[in-house]
């Protein structure tokens, strides 16, 4: 957001984050980012919200974040050499227009050792991180050989989406 020149103030939403049962994985970030939008609202009436969530999936699967270390290396050891999906939900909202969108990038990575594995792993820590890893980290420079989609997407954000999109929060009826 700061690349865009927008300014911004980060706010916390505590929702839950648990997947509804049934929903099709590529669905749940979009429900959580309405989720995220609906617990701040009242704090910030007048504001512009924009808030978001996003998965990653291999085999219609979603992964999360993992739980330690082994479960860290077991996730990086699953998506090795393979494609999977990073999907991102956002919803943006002003008072009572809301707009809601899903923006999906598909990341192919290249054959990890494990050593590469283990070295990401101990020294980058990516425990809060979906799919156990940050494009932008030393993983994403050594193992990720091509994305198809939003670069932006797969940090978290499709930024240049959001700020196409923004305008429509200001259109009146």
């Amino acid at each position: 957001m700061e690349a865009a020149e927008l300014d911004f103030e980060v706010v916390v939403a505590d929702v839950d984050e648990t997947n509804p049962p049934g929903m099709a994985g590529h669905l749940v970030p979009e429900f959580l980012a309405k989720k995220k939008a609906m617990a701040i609202e009242q704090d910030f009436p007048e504001a512009i919200i924009i808030a978001a969530d996003t998965v990653v999936l291999i085999d219609d699967e979603i992964l999360g974040k993992p739980e330690d270390e082994e479960h860290a290396r077991n996730i990086l050891t699953r998506l090795s050499g393979r494609k999977h999906e990073v999907v991102t939900g956002v919803c943006m909202q002003r008072g009572t227009r809301q707009i809601s969108f899903s923006v999906m990038t598909e990341v192919h990575f290249r054959p990890l050792t494990a050593a590469q594995i283990g070295h990401y792993v101990a020294h980058y820590r990516p425990f809060d991180k979906a799919g156990a890893y940050a494009i932008q980290e030393w993983i994403g420079m050594i193992g990720i050989e091509r994305i198809d989609g939003d670069y932006y997407n797969v940090m978290g954000l499709p930024v240049g989406e959001v700020v196409r999109r923004l305008p429509a929060l200001y259109v009146t009826e």
